[in-house]
């Protein structure tokens, strides 16, 4: 499935439409680009590349942005504080544990503020204690940047921090479940706003904002960018470091996507 969404695989029936973009129909090197802009991941076996440091490895994303070195390596220390790994710039995959290697790979997925994070059993091969500490870091990452996670996942444990939870078997969709959050996340309201929860998550104002909260993260701007925030996830970075690519579809439509 996530072979599919991510487009390296073409679905033999339906549709694959991300970000208002038809992914079954994008070419290989529009495919390229749409990972490129819109796309995150997290992956079981770390996928870190070995002769690079932590900073390196995080900042390879916005390198292929063609962000300047300086500024890539700024925002990787920001997100690499913000999972708790502040002490590990310098250090090479061989020179971290699992745990630590797996939060470089969701600063890694998130760094570049994709639109979606695929995340493939991403506690395959962490013990009980770290599994809850990776989970807790990427849900904390996900909300504060407003993205969306999708984890595939055989442990029902890990399913319990989902929104929303579609059991799969065989190819068929057997049950679709919309779960209220325990660990103090918001419910949704009947307006679709938030209701604030005991965590300090912010509620939503009437305008579309929302106010700072107790765990440090930021506001929402009018523009919507965000302010770097207590617990050092870095600010949005400006549009002109990611330029627009053009995207040509056979049948001469021309699409824009950042």
């Amino acid at each position: 499935m996530l072979n599919m969404l991510a487009g390296l695989e073409k679905p033999t029936k339906g549709t694959i439409t991300i970000h208002g973009t038809r992914v079954d129909l994008l070419s290989e090197r529009q495919l390229a680009v749409f990972r490129q802009v819109h796309l995150g991941f997290v992956f079981q076996s770390y996928n870190l590349l070995p002769t690079l440091t932590a900073v390196e490895n995080v900042a390879l994303p916005l390198a292929f942005k063609g962000v300047g070195k300086s500024k890539r390596e700024k925002t990787a220390k920001d997100i690499l504080k913000a999972v708790g790994l502040g002490d590990r710039f310098e250090h090479r995959p061989t020179q971290m544990s699992g745990g630590q290697q797996q939060r470089v790979g969701i600063a890694r997925a998130f760094v570049a503020k994709p639109d979606v994070v695929f995340a493939d059993e991403p506690t395959g091969n962490l013990d009980s204690k770290t599994t809850i500490e990776v989970m807790e870091q990427m849900v904390a990452i996900t909300r504060a940047r407003d993205r969306t996670l999708l984890i595939v996942t055989h442990d029902i444990e890990i399913a319990q921090y989902a929104d929303r939870i579609i059991h799969i078997k065989d190819g068929n969709i057997e049950e679709d479940i919309h779960q209220a959050d325990d660990a103090g996340y918001p419910d949704e309201r009947a307006d679709g706003g938030f209701a604030a929860d005991d965590a300090g998550f912010p509620d939503e104002r009437t305008d579309g904002s929302f106010a700072a909260d107790d765990a440090g993260f930021p506001d929402e701007r009018t523009y919507g960018g965000f302010a770097a925030d207590d617990a050092g996830f870095p600010d949005e970075l400006e549009a002109e470091d990611f330029p627009a690519d053009e995207v040509t579809e056979d049948d001469d439509e021309t699409r824009y996507i950042r």
